[in-house]
């Protein structure tokens, strides 16, 4: 466990390490207060430029079941598909400097994805592309409604998956060798849940 003073009550956050084999995961359930959880919401979902792209399966082009955005100073390819970056906004750069001192790392790129509502979701996949480098280092920030956090070991199959509730306000921390063991999901829900934003900092080479 380690700590994190935020720069706007100066009340002390932890960041609690998941026992799990080959990976550093750290969860910090509210990182965030719930009226900075509150504004931030509600100032990205006004003013992020959101996208339904298409991905192609089966030999059909399909929507992808969620809205996603791409900012920072690099350029990235995930799901075949190319994004552009646009330009960092202010909320964006606040947003990135809270969680690079959390976690001792810095990014350069966010990828952002809205989930509507339970029928969006995001199937099982690493973040492990070669632009990350060796041990990508993934910080993910959650607002709005509450969704679960899928993670199964690519091989050790005695090992049962894990589940996180992702919290209003909450930070994931996935370092080390996280991306080459484990696989993570949004898997889609029936039960009515509110609309939520996560964004996941990274740093893009080259």
């Amino acid at each position: 466990m380690f700590f994190y003073q935020t720069l706007s009550d100066k009340q002390i956050t932890s960041l609690q390490k998941l026992t799990l084999p080959d990976a550093e995961v750290y969860f910090a359930p509210q990182f965030f207060s719930l009226e900075e959880s509150d504004a931030f919401f509600q100032e990205l979902d006004q003013r992020i430029n959101w996208q339904q792209e298409h991905i192609r399966m089966f030999g059909k082009k399909l929507p992808m079941p969620r809205l996603t955005a791409w900012y920072g100073d690099k350029g990235y390819t995930y799901s075949g598909l190319y994004n552009a970056p646009q330009p960092w906004l202010p909320v964006l750069l606040e947003l990135k400097e809270r969680v690079e001192q959390a976690s001792g790392k810095s990014y350069n790129s966010v990828l952002l994805n809205f989930y509507r509502s339970g029928n969006d979701s995001m199937g099982w996949h690493s973040d492990d592309e070669a632009e990350l480098g060796e041990e990508p280092a993934i910080a993910s920030l959650s607002f709005g409604g509450e969704r679960r956090f899928g993670l199964k070991h690519r091989t050790r199959k005695d090992l049962k998956p894990v589940s996180i509730t992702l919290t209003h306000g909450s930070l994931l921390l996935m370092q080390g060798p996280t991306q080459h063991h484990w696989l993570h999901h949004i898997p889609k829900t029936k039960r009515p849940v509110q609309p939520r934003i996560n964004l996941t900092f990274r740093n893009v080479r080259g």
